[in-house]
C-alpha cells in the first residue's frame, strides 16, 4: 500500500510541477505593449464610400462601416446579435466625459420605441448622404483590433475597456445612402468616443492617426493607422512619416457638434490654405474666402464622405478658368462638359505617366514655398466616360466651409492627423514612388 500511495504522489508531484512550468512560460510570453494599430480601408466604388472593418462584441465578429472625418460617434445596425452590448447610464460620469446631451427618454408607442434605451446616455449622430439626424442612446461592447509595426500586421488585442457606440437596429431608412456592404459609420472627429480617441487612451499611445485611401474597388485595402510612426509601403522602403508636408489645424470659432458648450475642443479637421495655383500661377479670387469668419463659414476641410473636392462658386469658376488655360497650352482637346464637372477633355490628347494623366498641376499652398499639397493627373481627373477625361472638382455653391476637400484627391497620399501638436501631415502622392495605398501587409 504504501508503494502505492509513494508511486501517486510522485504522479501529483509531477503534474504540480509541469502546471508550474506552463504558468510560468505563459508569464514570459505575456504580450508586449502596442504601439500602433491598423484598420483596413476598402472603397465602394459605385457609392464612392470608404470603409472600414471593427470587430465588435466578439472575436471574428466583423462590422463594415463607412468612414466619416465629420463624424462624433460610431452608429450601427446591431441586427440583435450584440447580446453583451450595454447602455451607459445618463447619469453616470461616463456620460458627461462623452459629451452625452442628456437622457433618452422613450415613449410608449412599439413602432417608435423600437432601439429606445430607457435612461441611456444621449447623443446626436448624423446620416451625411441624407442629412438626417437622430438621438440614441450610447452604449458599449469589447472590441479586437490588430497591432502594426508600420509594415505587417501583428498580435490582436482586445480594448481593456468597452468601445463606445450606438445600435440604431431596425429603423432602415435611417441608413439609406450608405454603401449597400456596409452596416453604419464609424466617426473620425476630435471626439473622446471616436475609434482613434478610444485606442489612444485606453492603450497609452500617441493621439495621431493616418489615412492612405485606395482608388480602387473592394479587393484593394487601403490602411487606417492609429497610434503614429512609421509608415511603409513596398516597394519604396523608406518611412513615409519622415517625409509629410504638414498644415496646422485651424481653431474653429463654432462647435461643429450637436450639442456643445462654449468652450468645446475642435472636432472637425479645418486646414490654413493660403492660396491655389494652376502650373504655378496663382489662381485669382477673393483670398478672405479661405479664412474662417466668426460665423464659422469659409475655411478648408477634409472629407471623407465628399466623393471630389467641393469649392465655393466663385473659387470653382476662377479654378476652371486657369485651368482651361493651362490645358489649352498643353493642347488637350477640349469636349463638351458632363456633369457635375465644368471641363472635360479628349482622354488622346492627353498623355499619360508614373502618376496618372500628365495635366496642369493643382498645389494648394499650407504656407512657405515648398508647402503645398500637389495634386497630379490621377487625381486632379476622372474618367467619366470612354475617352472622356474631367476636372475633377465640383461646384459647392454658397457652402459652409469654401473648400471641402473630397476623397478622390486624398487617395493614394498619406494623411496623418496628429491631435498632439494639432497638425496634419500630407506625403507627396504615392505613385510618385512607385507604390500606393493599396499594398498587403504580411501577418
Amino acid at each position: 500500500m504504501s508503494s502505492s500511495i509513494h508511486h501517486y504522489g510522485l504522479i501529483f508531484m509531477f503534474f504540480a510541477t509541469a502546471i508550474f512550468s506552463v504558468s510560468s512560460s505563459a508569464a514570459k510570453f505575456k504580450q508586449p505593449n502596442p504601439t500602433a494599430f491598423l484598420f483596413p480601408i476598402r472603397k465602394d466604388t459605385k457609392t464612392l464610400q470608404y470603409y472600414t472593418t471593427l470587430e465588435i462584441s466578439s472575436q471574428n465578429n466583423y462590422v463594415q462601416l463607412v468612414l466619416d472625418l465629420g463624424g462624433q460617434h460610431t452608429w450601427l445596425d446591431c441586427g440583435g446579435i450584440l447580446s453583451t452590448f450595454k447602455a451607459v447610464d445618463c447619469h453616470s460620469k461616463k456620460c458627461e466625459n462623452y459629451k452625452g446631451s442628456g437622457c433618452m427618454r422613450c415613449g410608449t408607442d412599439p413602432v417608435a420605441n423600437v432601439g429606445c434605451i430607457h435612461d441611456a446616455c444621449g447623443v446626436s449622430y448624423r446620416n451625411p448622404f441624407e442629412n438626417r439626424e437622430i438621438n440614441r442612446g450610447l452604449g458599449e461592447d469589447a472590441m479586437f483590433s490588430d497591432s502594426t509595426n508600420g509594415l505587417s500586421v501583428g498580435l490582436s488585442y482586445q480594448l481593456p475597456k468597452p468601445f463606445p457606440f450606438s445600435c440604431l437596429e431596425p429603423e432602415k431608412y435611417l441608413f439609406e445612402g450608405l454603401s449597400s456592404v456596409t452596416k453604419g459609420m464609424t466617426g473620425l472627429m476630435n471626439t473622446p468616443t471616436s475609434l482613434h480617441a478610444q485606442l489612444s487612451t485606453q492603450f497609452k499611445i500617441p493621439h495621431k492617426f493616418a489615412l492612405c485611401l485606395p482608388s480602387t474597388s473592394d479587393s484593394k485595402l487601403g490602411h487606417m493607422f492609429i497610434g503614429g510612426r512609421p509608415y511603409t509601403f513596398p516597394p519604396y522602403n523608406k518611412d513615409i512619416g519622415r517625409e509629410l508636408i504638414t498644415a496646422k489645424l485651424v481653431s474653429y470659432p463654432v462647435s461643429t457638434a450637436v450639442f456643445y458648450t462654449v468652450g468645446d475642443p475642435l472636432d472637425k479637421y479645418y486646414i490654413d490654405v493660403k492660396s491655389i495655383s494652376v502650373d504655378h500661377k496663382l489662381v485669382s479670387f477673393n483670398s478672405s474666402l479661405l479664412s474662417i469668419d466668426k460665423e464659422g463659414t469659409g475655411g478648408t476641410t477634409l472629407s471623407t464622405v465628399t466623393p471630389y473636392t467641393q469649392l465655393e462658386t466663385s473659387i470653382y469658376k476662377a479654378l476652371v478658368s486657369a485651368f482651361t488655360k493651362a490645358a489649352a497650352f498643353r493642347k488637350m482637346k477640349k469636349v463638351k462638359p458632363v456633369a457635375p464637372f465644368g471641363a472635360c477633355y479628349k482622354a488622346k490628347s492627353i498623355a499619360k505617366s508614373q502618376t496618372g494623366p500628365v495635366v496642369p498641376y493643382i498645389d494648394i499652398n499650407l504656407g512657405g514655398s515648398k508647402q503645398h499639397w500637389r495634386f497630379y493627373g490621377a487625381n486632379s481627373m476622372v474618367s467619366v466616360k470612354k475617352d472622356v477625361l474631367c476636372l475633377a472638382f465640383v461646384d459647392g455653391g454658397p457652402s459652409q466651409s469654401s473648400i471641402v476637400i473630397g476623397g478622390h484627391q486624398m487617395e493614394n497620399y498619406l494623411i496623418e492627423f496628429d491631435l498632439v501638436t494639432p497638425k496634419v501631415g500630407i506625403s507627396t502622392s504615392l505613385l510618385f514612388y512607385n507604390t500606393t495605398c493599396s499594398q498587403s501587409r504580411l501577418m
